[in-house]
């Protein structure tokens, strides 16, 4: 039996993977900062670590033949500088594959690993179908959501289907040195992600488009950071076409097609009713 640990295992992708491993009937440790405040399936170990301070690692690495890593460290979701450290501990330990679930912005983790002799894994996912719980408070308010580029294109993926991806290239051969986008299986516009939305919990709901100016006032009021606002209209109102373009990495690698933003929307609808 392998066994298997996890990072950012309270994540929005984390917890899935954990899950869907512990359910394949692998040994799984999940790492947090707090053991005491995760909950994980019965027979998941819960082990103490943070990936800012590589040398707490040490015991949790003890055994380890598959380890799943995040780019990010701490709550300020700061690019980790401990990735050459971290890559030095799991190879010192024995392990045999690394996956990594990539933010975007490339940084010294898929670095170290690309010069190294070990089986990794990148798994760049597009736009999370969770993100869409921040329409929540005013679909219950008022059944509306008011946002900007709502003509914008997006091949939204499903975090368990991100998850699953990674659960493969962590026990199976033949996925090292690969990197894998991951999207749903359609390309959807924010007005039909809430029409899909409505259908699930039985409303009709409306969708309203913002001016540039008028979301940049929204998110400045909002308390996000002048880079951040840039980059959110970088990343919406002039996607790259990877993210729009559905690939067809979920059901090459896991057997089964993408979950649809319908079947999210129907696994959250009680979150979107007032």
């Amino acid at each position: 039996m392998q066994t298997l640990l996890v990072a950012g295992a309270t994540g929005n992708v984390g917890h899935h993977l954990v899950e869907q491993l512990a359910q394949a009937g692998h040994r799984v440790r999940a790492l947090t900062r707090n053991p005491a405040k995760a909950k994980f399936p019965a027979g998941v170990e819960a082990v103490t670590g943070d990936l800012t301070q590589p040398e707490t690692l040490i015991p949790a690495l003890e055994g380890v033949t598959g380890l799943h890593l995040i780019t990010f460290g701490g709550d300020d979701y700061a690019p980790l500088q401990t990735g050459p450290q971290i890559v030095e501990l799991a190879k010192k330990a024995g392990v045999k594959r690394i996956t990594v679930l990539s933010g975007g912005q490339r940084g010294d983790v898929e670095d170290v690993l690309e010069a190294s002799d070990m089986a990794w894994t990148l798994i760049q996912p597009v736009e999370f179908m969770i993100n869409m719980l921040e329409w929540a408070e005013s679909i219950r308010a008022e059944g509306i959501v008011r946002e900007p580029f709502g003509s914008r294109k997006t091949a939204i993926v499903h975090e368990a289907d991100i998850a699953a991806v990674a659960a493969v290239a962590l026990v199976e051969d033949g996925h090292g040195g690969k990197t894998y986008t991951v999207t749903g299986g359609e390309v959807l516009t924010p007005p039909q992600m809430v029409q899909i939305i409505g259908e699930a919990i039985g409303s009709k709901l409306q969708f309203i488009e913002l001016t540039e100016a008028q979301a940049r006032e929204r998110w400045k009021a909002q308390g996000f950071s002048d880079e951040f606002i840039e980059f959110f209209v970088w990343a919406h109102g002039n996607t790259p076409e990877i993210g729009y373009t559905v690939a067809p990495t979920v059901q090459q690698v896991t057997g089964k097609p993408p979950r649809t933003f319908a079947q999210w929307a129907a696994e959250h609808a009680d979150v979107f009713r007032s």
